[in-house]
């Protein structure tokens, strides 16, 4: 029923990261070098929240939510009063 996921490889930006971390863990805290990886992190995080995949765009649920209703409306019509059509052939296809 549900399907194991492997773990997807780790991209060029998280690797990146990953290293700077491992060169932290090895400097001191209190030198300006610190202070620079740091904000190098800071940036790479930065970067990766702008590498999320986004969700449906507004037109595209428009277009779900038109076609859910003009089927509710078809086969709602269709219970009351029978009429040989189908609700798919109002269906608008997404782009």
């Amino acid at each position: 029923m549900f399907r194991f996921r492997p773990p997807a490889e780790k991209t060029k930006l998280e690797l990146l990261i990953d290293e700077l971390l491992d060169n932290m863990a090895t400097t001191e805290p209190d030198s300006d070098e610190y202070a620079k990886m740091v904000k190098q992190l800071k940036k790479l995080y930065a970067l990766k929240d702008t590498d999320r995949p986004k969700g449906p765009s507004a037109d595209t649920m428009l277009i779900v939510g038109g076609n859910l209703a003009v089927t509710l409306l078809v086969v709602g019509h269709e219970r009351a009063n029978i009429i040989t059509s189908k609700a798919l052939n109002f269906l608008h296809k997404a782009r």
